[in-house]
């Protein structure tokens, strides 16, 4: 009698390939036809109809790679994502034949340049850094902080939390913003020691007042100037109200996704979920939340500042009118574009609610200006800023500092698979899987952020001094226009917005580079993990 091995090889082998594959579609299509109650395609349709949901699947790489020209993707297109690759990598970010751009078309908008660009002296700060872009404004000037700021970046990496980034991620991007010397917002989730590798740093308090919180939820005064005692390289404050993303809405971190880790950091419970209330509850209206800013000033001695979307214009006046007549009032305020979207939203959040940057920043903007107290405050800008030519678009409309977030994370490798949401990013930035974190490499991806961030600064210096400016806060409303895409050609962004902005008070970069309160400045100590 043959053994059970042989004979179940033998009948094995005895079948053709094909004879396999007709068990294999027969299966399928018992099951499509008997068993699926859930999908009438593949019902209707048994094997066939299999496909119909591969192409489903597969539709966004396909688009992305293959059917999509250089300028039609979102939210960022090839050509954009090209560019900061590149500009990462120090490769060549130059592009032939000229403009691939309708420059025709409604909302373009034209840098203007001077027959006589700017020269740079010999002894110029410019000269042998050719990136050095101080911010030409002091946070906590105005208002007397006891340490006051003056970013040594006008771009610099915006607010992402450990947790909706990976450790390695973060890493690099702390790493990657000490080494272009600009600061690093740690976004709501607490500092966790991936933020603390040497970058100036913001610390975020959001309304779950994570890293600073009592065990009820409730914010801890205590807790954060331990905080800032313990990091020195907290240089500012930043109370978030609201984000472009999803503003007026909170959030939940599922239980599932809590570490030991996270929870340490967080200040909050193992097994539960985690609730961001959409409001906060340390403070309500503007005159508790400016008496917030001014107790976590003099108790911190930095700088303080606001993070908000857009929509209402009547708390903004408000708040303007109470600027006035108490004497003091944030030092920065970081107006956050509703095409923002690090973090997760729904749909309805993410498309329809607050207004985009630039619209969102002129109306704040104008409000603050009609009181004459634009220059006590340093605008930070966020919101699809990360190429220099949009850049100076916000400069020219009163911006003093850009914060990326995306962009950033293109630079050390984000892909846009935008998957963030799954905790499946294929690039191992926005993921806590620890397999899918271990293919970024922290001190390659460090290096090409602030390769990044170097050269985003180098051209948009360039844009200056083509305009025959030698900062970029001496951008003017009238260096810029935008097709209006009928009988009317262009118009200045002046003309086009009815305001100019505040001249910024300006002597040159060189008392900017030997400002005492100049940031960036903390030595190298930092350990790859």
């Amino acid at each position: 009698m043959f053994p059970l091995s042989l004979i179940l090889g033998f009948t094995i082998n005895s079948v053709p390939w094909w004879g396999w594959l007709l068990v294999v579609i027969t299966i399928v299509a018992f099951r499509d036809i008997v068993i699926n109650r859930k999908h009438t395609i593949s019902h209707n349709f048994p094997v066939v109809g299999h496909l119909r949901y591969l192409l489903e699947k597969i539709g966004p790489e396909l688009r992305q790679y293959i059917v999509a020209n250089n300028r039609e993707e979102l939210p960022f297109n090839r050509s954009e994502r090209s560019w900061i690759y590149a500009s990462a990598k120090e490769e060549n970010n130059y592009q032939g034949f000229g403009t691939d751009q309708d420059i025709h078309a409604p909302g373009y908008h034209f840098i203007k340049p001077n027959v006589f660009p700017f020269q740079i002296p010999d002894d110029h700060p410019n000269m042998h850094q050719k990136d050095f872009v101080p911010c030409a404004k002091v946070m906590g000037e105005f208002n007397k902080r006891k340490r006051p700021y003056r970013p040594q970046s006008v771009l610099n990496i915006s607010a992402m939390s450990f947790g909706s980034l990976s450790a390695a991620a973060i890493e690099a991007l702390n790493i990657g913003a000490h080494k272009a010397h600009c600061y690093h917002n740690s976004g709501e989730g607490g500092l966790s020691p991936y933020h603390d590798k040497g970058a100036d740093l913001i610390f975020q308090i959001g309304t779950g007042y994570f890293g600073v919180r009592n065990p009820d939820g409730s914010f801890s005064m205590n807790k954060l100037v331990e905080l800032v005692e313990q990091h020195p390289n907290i240089r500012a404050i930043e109370v978030k109200l609201s984000q472009g993303a999803k503003p007026g809405k909170g959030g939940v971190l599922p239980a599932s996704k809590i570490t030991h880790e996270i929870a340490r950091i967080r200040h909050v419970e193992m097994g539960k979920d985690v609730i961001s209330p959409s409001f906060h509850s340390a403070f309500s209206g503007i005159d508790g939340l400016l008496d917030f800013i001014e107790e976590i000033s003099t108790r911190t001695g930095l700088p303080v500042g606001i993070k908000s979307a857009i929509g209402r214009t009547e708390q903004w006046e408000y708040m303007a009118d109470k600027m006035i007549q108490r004497g003091s009032g944030p030092d920065f305020i970081t107006i956050d574009g509703g095409e923002g979207g690090t973090g997760a939203a729904p749909p309805s959040f993410a498309n329809h609610v607050s207004l985009p940057f630039f619209y969102a920043f002129s109306t704040v903007y104008k409000v603050f200006q009609a009181k004459g107290i634009c220059n006590r405050i340093v605008w930070i800008a966020s919101g699809k800023l990360g190429l220099p030519a949009p850049a100076a678009k916000a400069f020219a409309m009163g911006a003093d500092v850009i914060n990326v977030a995306r962009e950033a994370m293109m630079s050390i490798g984000c892909i846009q698979a935008q998957v963030c949401h799954t905790n499946r990013c294929p690039a191992g930035v926005a993921t806590q899987n620890k397999w899918l974190q271990s293919g970024l490499d922290v001190p390659l991806k460090s290096d090409r952020v602030a390769h990044y961030v170097k050269a985003f600064r180098k051209e948009l210096l360039e844009l200056a001094m083509a305009t025959g400016h030698e900062h970029p806060c001496e951008f003017t409303m009238t260096d810029i226009e935008i097709s209006m895409g009928d009988s009317n050609y262009t118009t200045t962004l002046k003309d086009c917005f009815e305001y100019e902005k505040d001249r910024v008070h300006y002597e040159g970069t060189a008392p900017l580079a030997v400002c005492p309160h100049l940031g960036g400045q903390q030595p190298v100590n930092y350990e790859y993990q």
